[in-house]
């Protein structure tokens, strides 16, 4: 149970609820399951695909990166609605809460509507940039049209009235409506791929029907839970009297915050550039190899999501110093679970890499790959807690710098270097995404350490 407090804004008829009081335990465990639930389903995916056709699974995994670059955008959004959402909350301001929470709407309305348009008109002849099997890139068209382009525009508002209930403490809600969205998708894939009940089998068109189908069920789900909490401020009516500062807040938040990923994700596509030069089965290892490690990361994931929300409650409820001694706690744990499990998997992959392939030559890469995860993932874990928490805070510009000369000093060029130059492929690219991994993560717990993000308050 949270505490309350006695503060009462003016029109506010009942006691704000203490948030940074919320257990920590309370926040984070929903977030874990759904996270792990949605990776299973993506499995599951990647596992049926590869029973219809290995050039629809190199197809969907290309396209993966750019349907994640599309949420990176809504992210913008997303992010910043989160950071100064839960700030605000941490400091009881319930109109400005409001507010924030209409202003994402609208925004993130017309930037759907945009991307969706963008999709649809573009993606074909940009997809004709990569030296690709023809059969792959239909597949990529396919699947980049449906579910990334008019799929998209229920996958924003997803995003976003999942962010609006985590900030206000739902994990549960969010992570429930995952659950029945994934079970959506898995059952639709099954009909299109297996052709069950006499149905025709449509391939990748299937799957992108259903992973869209799935996201349109969420969005009406997702609705009515934020109905059912009668403190979720989510109002749509009245978003014409919204302050402009509000929206300036947001994107003075969210832009440099989502530029980190934003730069991670182009820096991934030109990665992924490199490996389709090595050929499909390098394409297929590369997504295998990615698939599984999503189980690694997933938990470290999860607490970081939890870190940002919970600093900014404590910030906002001017209580910095109980978010820089926890976070290294947070990170302990995170790191050790994430070393612990990417060792586990190297143990048990030759039992769970035939889950995936039975090709030798795939086989074989996606066991190297995973030996040198073991350097990804150690590195990765320091990223995933410890700049959420930054970014909880407010501190948004320095790992966005940092993270942009990281990414394209020792992840892109490192990799073109050690990985085509050199001629080390994947392995060589495996190592320069180690590396940078590593670096941004001890940087960042040095800029934590420096308490400078204490200055960085927004409520």
């Amino acid at each position: 149970m949270t505490k309350e407090t006695n503060a009462r804004p003016a029109g506010h008829p009942t006691p704000i609820r203490d948030r940074a009081a919320l257990p920590m335990v309370a926040l984070t465990l929903p977030i874990i399951f759904e996270n792990i639930f949605r990776i299973v389903v993506s499995s599951v995916d990647i596992i049926m695909l590869s029973s219809y056709s290995q050039e629809a699974v190199a197809a969907v995994g290309m396209v993966a990166q750019y349907i994640f670059f599309i949420q990176i955008l809504f992210n913008v959004i997303c992010i910043g609605t989160s950071i100064v959402l839960s700030q605000y909350l941490g400091a009881g301001r319930m109109d400005d809460s409001r507010h924030v929470a209409q202003a994402s709407a609208v925004m993130v309305l017309v930037t759907a509507l945009s991307l969706c348009s963008t999709v649809l008109l573009g993606g074909r002849a940009f997809l004709g940039l990569y030296d690709i099997a023809p059969s792959v890139r239909d597949f990529a068209w396919q699947y980049f049209a449906i579910f990334g382009g008019v799929g998209s525009l229920f996958t924003a508002f997803n995003m976003l009235q999942g962010t609006v209930l985590r900030a206000y403490g739902y994990t549960r809600d969010a992570m429930y409506v995952s659950f029945m969205a994934n079970i959506l998708n898995v059952i639709g894939n099954a009909l299109a791929l297996y052709g069950f009940f006499g149905l025709p089998v449509t391939g990748v068109v299937g799957v992108a029907v259903s992973s869209a189908f799935s996201q349109v069920a969420a969005c009406a789900v997702l609705a009515w839970r934020i109905r059912r909490h009668p403190d979720v401020q989510f109002p749509l009516r009245g978003w014409k009297q919204i302050p402009r500062s509000i929206y300036r807040t947001i994107l003075s938040i969210g832009v440099p915050t989502a530029g980190e990923n934003l730069s991670y994700n182009v820096a991934q596509i030109v990665i992924m550039a490199m490996v389709t030069t090595f050929g499909t089965f390098a394409m297929s290892a590369m997504v295998y190899t990615q698939t599984i490690a999503r189980f690694v990361f997933a938990i470290a994931m999860s607490i970081g999501t939890a870190v940002q929300i919970k600093t900014g409650y404590f910030v906002g409820a001017r209580q910095p110093e109980s978010a820089y001694r926890r976070l290294y706690r947070y990170q302990a744990v995170g790191t050790g679970i994430s070393i612990s499990l990417i060792l586990l998997i190297n143990l048990l992959k030759g039992s769970i890499i035939p889950l995936f392939t039975h090709t030798p030559e795939i086989a074989a890469l996606t066991s190297t790959l995973l030996l040198f995860s073991i350097y990804i993932e150690t590195g990765r874990s320091l990223n995933l807690v410890t700049i959420p928490g930054l970014k909880g805070a407010g501190d948004v510009r320095f790992p966005v710098l940092f993270g942009i000369v990281s990414m394209w000093g020792l992840m892109v060029l490192g990799g073109w270097i050690l990985g085509m130059r050199v001629g080390l492929g994947l392995v060589g690219i495996w190592l320069a995404i180690g590396t940078d991994e590593t670096v941004r993560g001890v940087v960042m717990l040095f800029r934590w350490r420096s308490k400078r993000w204490m200055t960085k308050a927004i409520a």
